[in-house]
Order: structure tokens, then sequence, then C-alpha cells
């Protein structure tokens, strides 16, 4: 029986969930349905989802159809925690996207589908709630086919709508034949002689929905049941079965970690290649680009440059084969852990197994050190973002009896379920904050903080994450052995710009050989340790790091005696001394700090314009583009995100109630309005000198 790993994914509130339950009542796995208003579905398992109604968690279920067995996962579909979608998307094998019938294409909906076609995703579309009041099947086909602008194949039509008694009629139309030919020569010469047969226009269906060149549509209900089994007969022809060789050497994804009851971490896996077997001992962890040096490095060709190794490396001559060299990415340390436990998804439920195959997704202990995104066995793709970072931030407030340190070691432990979280802690002023992507998100975390372990907190109020970019180029060095430098080490650096989304990029200019292995990875790993905090105190996500000069006292001792540290370089050295150099360099570089900008859709009646274009001015929204629909005008712009939540509070008053605003980030911009924005520092400070080495010192006491 072949696999299918089917993502469920949506806006908030369009029926994902009772979808779910829908499927798993069809296909035999459960005999009630569960409902998310009572709090008994079989993928909302946490308390808080339950009494919130909504998905928080990703979930995996299982059931059986004729010649497929389905791993189905549910979503969540409220923007703040699009961070569990984009895990899933790297282990689909196809997905429906559900749109509701009555209140459209929602902007969650726009950001999903751009997503899904960016990734190749086969992808069904299910207008749910065609049985609800309000429901019209063609105006939403008409908004889809216009604001998703993808190629849609309508599988039938809804009879009815609005009403208990809707129901759906299945039948390709003839706009079907017309779309299928934009992606086949041979189908639209056939279809412009006269008719194609429906045997071929089928057959072409399902080729071009496995390639996602075309995304059949689907209407229903999951409450009654409408156009359901219709859906089920659509997932098992027109969606693609898993791949992978059972037989080939292991490859595999960890996309969520949870804490099983005695606090032992519980990975969820998809497995890609190979056989997973309890008791195996595998390799695991990020997966890692690894640069000219560091592979050159590890493959023996600069052996015994540690007996050799000069006080200062020479800088690399214009066109040498070492000013060529890059230091790829560091990525994550690799380690083994011996699998004690394996289960697979069948029949709504997990049931242990000695081994799963190629195609599974797992539920796997024993691994203590794993993280979500990490590789097993074999590293595949690395792990990618797919959506926007997050772009608040809030300081968390212990409560009375709240221990700090407990509330650390919480945060840190949800970080671990949920990497984008982001715990920051700042030592000098005994202050934890996460970053965030919305309010909704901030509650989830304050309940589950005091549900699940017992910590009652507060949040300050939210603030916009910012970023810095350097303005221009800026070099620094400091010499071993010579003022102001106390550290036995020589450093330069030289700091450039890089496109947004480039990423910090860390290249040698010196040879290769004139310097221990150790050194090179402990000045790269700072360096990027040290960019999180700009000179503003932001992160510095996008630049390109070159280390010009090098150099170190190799290891002395004296007779009878052991290695005397205090003549001889160490990694502390160079650790110690790289964030002044580069402070120094960025200085001379210059940053700017950049806040995030969300772009906008707004609706609103046109008689409102007069009163809302000089609100939106105020908030600094810039109106791109306008254009009407009927008796409304819609604007397209950007707003900086910090004024979004102001705009949607104000948006009511200003338009009667019938403004319809969708906002989602789409880029940083430099900050034009008001003071540059600065946020307090979390480390020992190697802007201030003087600073930096007395907190060294006192680190070191």
């Amino acid at each position: 029986m072949h696999l299918l790993n089917l993502g469920i994914l949506a806006h908030v509130d369009a029926g994902k969930t009772s979808l779910t339950e829908r499927l798993l009542h069809t296909a035999g796995v459960i005999d009630e349905i569960g409902s998310v208003d009572d709090g008994n579905t079989r993928t909302d398992t946490l308390a808080l989802e339950r009494r919130r109604g909504i998905t928080i968690k990703s979930a995996v279920v299982s059931f059986p159809l004729d010649g497929v067995t389905v791993n189905l996962i549910d979503t969540p579909g409220h923007p703040d925690f699009i961070a569990e979608v984009e895990r899933v998307l790297g282990i689909l094998d196809g997905a429906v996207l559900v749109v509701s019938a009555v209140e459209g294409v929602q902007a969650q909906t726009r950001v999903l589908m751009r997503t899904l076609r960016r990734l190749g995703i086969p992808t069904l579309i299910f207008v749910n709630k065609i049985d609800r009041r309000g429901a019209n099947g063609s105006a939403v086909l008409e908004q889809m086919t216009r604001r998703l602008g993808v190629p849609l194949v309508p599988m039938g039509g809804p009879v009815s709508p609005g009403t208990r008694a809707a129901r759906f009629e299945p039948g390709l139309g003839p706009a079907a034949a017309e779309v299928l030919a934009g992606h086949d020569d041979d189908l639209l010469a056939a279809y412009l002689d006269g008719g194609v047969p429906g045997s071929r226009l089928y057959a072409a269906l399902v080729a071009q929905a496995r390639r996602s060149l075309v995304h059949p549509v689907y209407f229903g209900s999951a409450v009654t049941g409408a156009g359901v089994p219709e859906l089920v007969t659509g997932i098992e022809r027109l969606l693609p079965a898993a791949g992978g060789d059972p037989a080939g050497p292991l490859s595999a994804t960890v996309f969520k970690v949870e804490r099983g009851p005695a606090g032992e971490k519980v990975a969820y896996a998809r497995i890609f290649s190979g056989t997973l077997r309890v008791r195996d001992r595998i390799p695991f962890g990020g997966v890692r680009e690894r640069g000219d040096f560091a592979g050159a490095w590890e493959e023996g060709d600069f052996a015994g440059a540690w007996e050799e190794g000069g006080a200062v490396g020479r800088r690399a001559g214009a066109g040498r084969a070492a000013g060529s060299r890059t230091a790829g990415r560091t990525g994550e340390g690799r380690q083994e852990g011996r699998v004690t436990a394996l289960s697979v998804f069948e029949r709504a439920g997990d049931i242990p197994r000695h081994s799963a195959g190629a195609g599974r997704i797992v539920k796997i202990r024993g691994l203590g050190g794993i993280r979500i995104g990490d590789a097993l066995g074999t590293p595949g793709r690395a792990y990618e973002h797919h959506f926007a970072p997050p772009t608040l931030e809030s300081v968390v407030v212990p409560g009375p009896g709240a221990d700090r340190r407990s509330l650390h070691l919480a945060l840190t432990q949800l970080a671990e379920q949920d990497p984008l979280i982001g715990v920051r802690h700042d030592e000098l002023r005994g202050e934890t904050s996460v970053s965030l992507y919305g309010e909704v998100q901030k509650e989830v975390v304050q309940a589950t903080l005091a549900e699940e372990y017992g910590l009652d907190v507060a949040f300050r109020e939210t603030t916009t994450l910012c970023v810095e970019r350097p303005a221009g180029t800026g070099h620094a060095v400091e010499f071993n052995r010579k003022d102001p430098n106390p550290f036995l080490a020589t450093v330069g650096l030289r700091v450039e710009p890089a496109p947004p989304g480039a990423g910090v990029t860390f290249r040698l200019e010196v040879e290769l050989g004139s310097m221990p292995y150790a050194f090179f990875k402990a000045v790269e790993d700072t360096v990027r340790e040290t960019l999180g905090q700009g000179l503003h105190g932001w992160r510095i996500p996008d630049c390109t790091v070159t280390m010009t000069h090098c150099g170190y006292s190799p290891r002395q001792s004296h007779a009878h005696q052991g290695f005397d540290k205090s003549m001889s370089s160490t990694g502390y050295d160079f650790r110690a001394l790289t964030p002044l150099v580069l402070a120094e360099a960025l200085r001379r570089a210059g940053t700017v700090v950049h806040e995030p900008v969300h772009s906008f859709r707004l609706e609103a009646p046109a008689d409102s314009l007069g009163t809302l274009l000089p609100v939106l001015a105020r908030l600094g929204a810039v109106p791109e583009r306008t254009a009407a629909a009927g008796a409304a005008a819609v604007l397209e712009g950007t707003v900086p995100a910090a004024r979004v939540h102001e705009l949607e509070q104000r948006l009511p008053g200003l338009t009667r109630g019938e403004g319809e605003l969708e906002t989602a980030f789409d880029h940083y911009a430099p900050v034009t309005r008001g003071a540059v924005p600065e946020r307090p520092r979390t480390d020992h400070n190697p802007l201030n000198r003087k600073e930096y080495l007395l907190n060294l010192t006192h680190r070191t006491d």
C-alpha cells in the first residue's frame, strides 16, 4: 500500500480540523465526529487548543483509503503560529488548502498558496462551509481565480449553497479543458480541433495536478459531509505517493519536538530514504555546509601548522588560491544517539514498531540532543525558512513566586518546540524576552507557562524587532603583543554589506596554513555570535566578513614543566579579541537600522477615503495602487509593522465597520521617522573597550 503525507492548511476558522474529523470518519477510523466547539477532536489534543478552539501545534493522524495510507498533518490556521506550518511543509507529498465559502480568500490563504506553489507541493482546494448562510460558490471561485492567481480546475459545483441541503455536484466543466490545455501542447491542439475525450482530459488532470501545475477545486461541508467523498477520491487519485528507497542510506528530517511524561524529548521525523530501527545508533544534527578551508583542514592539507606556526599570518596575494577560498557556514554540530523507541502512525493513533522505512512519519525516543530541523543519517536538504521571521518582541515578567531561573528553563524548553520564539536573556538586567508573531501567540505562551510549568508571568508592551545593515565597508586589526591588545592573538576583519537574504558569509584572505584550524573556527564562531548585536543593539542578518590578518604565539613550555598558557595563544585569546575588532570595523563601516514593513491590501467604501488617507499618511503607510471594486475602493501599499496594530484598531471607526485589511511582512526598510530605535545590549559591550575588558576580567576571576 502506498503512503501519502498530506497537509491540511488554511486561514483560521476555515474548518481544517473539522475537515480532518470528517475525513477520519469517512475512512472508518472513528465512529463519532469530534467538534472543535466541544473540544473533543482527535488532533487538537492540548487543553489550551480545546479551550480556545484553535489549533496551536501541528498534529499527525493516519487513516487508510483504497490503495493508499494517508498520514494527515493538521496545521494551525492563525498567522501567529505560521512557524508550525513552515516546519510541516518540508515533509509533505501533497496538501489540501481549505477556503471558507462564506469568508472567501483571506490574507493567510494567499500566503499559503504562494508558498505551496513556490515549493511545488501538489495541492487540492476544498471550499468548505457551502451549507452556511451567505455561502456563494461561484463568487468564491471567481475570487480565488483573481486573488490567488493560480490555474484552477473546478471538479464540479455546489447545489443549493447557503442551506442545510447544500451538496456537491461532481463533473468537469468546459473550462477544465481550456485550463489543462494551457500546459499541454498536444491537448491544446486536440482542443482546438473540436474536442478532447473525457478519459484523455482526466489523464491530463492527474498528470498536471501531481506536478502542481493546476489545482483541482472541490466544494463541500465538513459538518454535513457534502463533497467529502469526492475530495477523498481526489486525494487517492490526484496526489503523488511518497517516494524513497527503504534499502537506501538513512535520511530523515525532524519537523517537531515535544516532551514526554518524564521530560524526555520525543522527535517527529519524516523518513525520505532508508530504514530506521530501534537500537540503531544514528548521527543527527544540523545540515553542515562546509567551506573550502574547513574541508581542506580536515583532509590534512595543513598538517603540522601547529608546530610550525608563525607569529602573524601573511595576507594572500592577489590571484592566489587562498584569496579565493571561503569559509563555509558552520551550522550545528553533528552528534550520535541510539534510538530507544519508535512508533508509526496508523488508524488515528501511533503504534510501536521495531522499524520504519522511507515515506513514513515516525516518533522517535532516545535522541536527547535532537532539535527541530535536524537531519538524521545522511543529511538531505538544509532546513529552510519559507515565511517571514517574527517581527515583535516582548519581555517576560515573572509574577509572584515565579523563579527567574525556572522561567528561563521553561522558555528554553518552549523554544526547543518552536525555535522562532527566540529566547533572549539579558544577564545585566535580569530580563528574558521572546520574539513573537502576534498577541495571540503571547497569550498562548503565557497560558502554557501557567498550565505546564506552574509559572505565573506577565508581558511588557510588545515592541518591534528591527535589524541593522552595514552602511559601507569598515576594516580593523589588532596585532599580537602590540598595545593596546592584551590578548595573544592577531585578528584583522573587514565588514562589507551584503544583499538582503544573503546571510552572513565569513571569508579568509590569509594563508590557510598560517594558523591552527581551531583558531580560525574560534574567530568565525565569535563573529557570527557578535553580529547578533550591532552598533544599535539589533541583529545584523546580512553581511560579508573577511579575515584579513591572523597570527598567534606558538606553544611555549619550560624545561620539566607543562604548557605555559601565559606565553602561548589559546582559543580564548581569539574569542575575546574578535568582538573588539569586529565592533571597530562596524563602527568604521557604520550601520543603518531597518524596521519591518508590511504590505497591505485595504478594501473600504469609496466615500471613506477622504478620512482614511490622512490617517494612513500619519501612520507612515504608503498607498501604491488604487482600484475600484463597485462601491468600494481597494488600496494596496506598505505600512511600518509597528503601526499595523493601530491601523487595525482605527479602521472600523474610519470605514463604518466595512473596511477589510490584509497585511503580511514584506521587507525591511531604513527607519526614517523619529529617533533611531536602540536595543539594550546583553553582551559585554565591545563598543566600550574599557567596560568590555572589565567585564571579561570579572568573568574570569
